[in-house]
């Protein structure tokens, strides 16, 4: 029973972490990384389609991005998609492939990705808690069904705040190394 538990939080935690972990990924560094244009949809023949389904993306150098498209009628619609979207960029596109040019971040630009990921790491904390807090309901009513004693439900809830704070640790971890990598000019 008190497995199961356990199993459950730790499934909380990491998919948590897996979240964050997407979320961070799209985060721009000042390097190139295809993972920016993930969430980046485009009206391919009347259907929201992602780019990545309708383009090979590459990075060829460490500041550009260059997207060819499958098909030369989704050629405009992912052009169109990328100047609407918010990832800041600029493409440049020359009939065959789209180039996105990664700019040097700014100091400023630097410090709001932080601050933006300092709020990813956040909800993600948060989604932990709310893990606990499953976990410890789910223990209590085992405890109230007279399943486990109390003695092991006390032990539970102390091994469940102790997994809460490896996974907080592990998030903060997370966060500094992505934090450093922004910051990195």
């Amino acid at each position: 029973m008190l497995d199961d538990v356990y199993e459950t939080m730790n499934d909380g935690i990491s998919n948590a972490h897996k979240a964050l972990g997407r979320e961070l990924a799209k985060l721009r560094t000042g390097r190139a990384n295809p993972a920016i244009l993930q969430g980046i949809r485009a009206d391919y023949y009347g259907q929201m389609t992602p780019i990545e389904q309708m383009a090979s993306i590459s990075v060829p150098e460490p500041r550009l991005i260059i997207i060819r498209p499958w098909d030369k009628a989704g050629y405009q619609a992912i052009e169109r998609a990328l100047l609407t979207s918010d990832i800041g960029l600029t493409p440049n596109c020359d009939g065959e492939f789209i180039r996105i040019p990664i700019p040097p971040l700014t100091e400023e630009r630097r410090r709001d990705i932080v601050k933006l990921a300092r709020k990813h790491s956040e909800e993600c904390k948060i989604a932990i808690r709310h893990a606990r807090r499953e976990a410890n309901e789910l223990l209590d009513s085992f405890k109230d069904d007279g399943d486990i004693p109390e003695d092991d439900a006390v032990r539970g809830k102390k091994r469940i705040q102790e997994l809460t704070d490896e996974g907080i640790k592990k998030t903060d971890e997370i966060v500094a190394r992505k934090e450093q990598d922004i910051m990195e000019v």
